[in-house]
């Protein structure tokens, strides 16, 4: 009974860790991406409107809801992005990421 305790513990930290582990390497061979079209609907429709970090959120880096407050967090927002931890309620499909990605290593402009 104990060793099946065990062994269930253990899958579950294996399954509870997996989101984090992947890694993932953009493609930003496309075009240019913009705040206005590409980034801020996905922050406001993953991370925003959840809660996690609307409007008055202590959160991580509190609240994404501006250009300039997503733009002041990037440091923190492309590595949560590119391995997966973040959102934690949801997971980003790999456009989403090269877009929020893409956006940052072209240095974030308020386009």
């Amino acid at each position: 009974m104990k060793n099946n305790l065990l062994i269930l513990s253990l899958a579950i930290l294996v399954f509870a860790t997996c989101k984090k582990d992947k890694k993932f390497t953009p493609d930003c061979s496309g075009g240019a991406k913009s705040y206005t079209s590409d980034v801020s609907p996905i922050i406001a429709s993953h991370c925003a409107r959840s809660g996690c970090h609307a409007a008055g959120s202590s959160n991580g880096p509190g609240p994404l809801t501006s250009h300039s407050q997503v733009s002041a967090a990037k440091d923190r927002i492309r590595p949560a992005v590119a391995n997966g931890s973040m959102p934690k309620d949801h997971t980003l499909s790999d456009d989403e990421k090269n877009k929020i990605i893409c956006w940052i290593d072209a240095g974030a402009q308020n386009n």
